[in-house]
């Protein structure tokens, strides 16, 4: 729940515009709000499109009362990234299908990887290229959004990986190398290095790794 500055600084940046009815969204609406307008700001023109004084004007409220309710772009971005990750473990756990075998699976995974970052390109990168303040922890809601996708594999490698520690590090290798290869593919740069399918190489790479 808004507290009630909180509350008030939406309301009566809502009255000042002219564009943002007052009382028209509670706090959890008014968050959802900002970061559907911001990711789509980003999806459209790229990350260097999001500021605050446009994202309030593309919502009709005044900036102070996104700092009042969301914080600072920052926050924002996590409040966008958030909503990717939640995409992305929808998309990674529909191709799941507990009669493959774990290696099959593990195979499909990076599959729907390199789907779900080319068909938004601008909006995963802001995963990686945009990290507020890496030496501090993400509030308790983004790395519950975190979590989701990281556990969804770190279970499709439970059967192939017995040894917890051991599987971390097996995730946080792979993802990393999917990251390098996504990020090479969807700036067209894979090309100076190979004319192979980011697919083939992915699941070259995934195959290879778990032996």
């Amino acid at each position: 729940m808004a507290s009630d500055s909180q509350q008030r600084g939406i309301e009566l940046a809502g009255k000042t515009r002219g564009t943002g009815p007052r009382g028209e969204h509670d706090r959890e609406g008014f968050i959802a709000l900002v970061a559907g307008t911001a990711e789509s700001l980003v999806r459209n023109e790229g990350f260097r499109a999001l500021g605050m004084r446009r994202l309030a004007a593309a919502i009709g409220y005044a900036p102070n009362s996104i700092y009042n309710a969301v914080g600072d772009l920052d926050q924002v971005v996590l409040r966008v990234n958030a909503r990717t990750l939640a995409r992305l473990h929808a998309a990674l756990e529909a191709v799941i299908d507990p009669k493959r075998a774990p290696r099959d699976n593990a195979l499909a995974l990076a599959d729907a990887y390199l789907v779900f970052v080319a068909a938004d390109p601008r909006v995963w990168s802001l995963l990686f290229e945009h990290l507020a303040a890496p030496d501090q922890p993400f509030p308790p809601w983004y790395a519950a959004a975190l979590a989701e996708p990281v556990g969804l594999v770190d279970t499709v490698l439970a059967p192939l990986i017995a040894e917890p520690d051991e599987r971390r590090r097996a995730v946080a290798a792979l993802w990393a190398a999917l990251h390098g290869l996504a990020s090479l593919s969807t700036s067209r740069k894979l090309a100076v290095l190979t004319p192979d399918p980011p697919r083939d190489l992915a699941r070259l790479l995934v195959g290879r790794f778990l032996g």
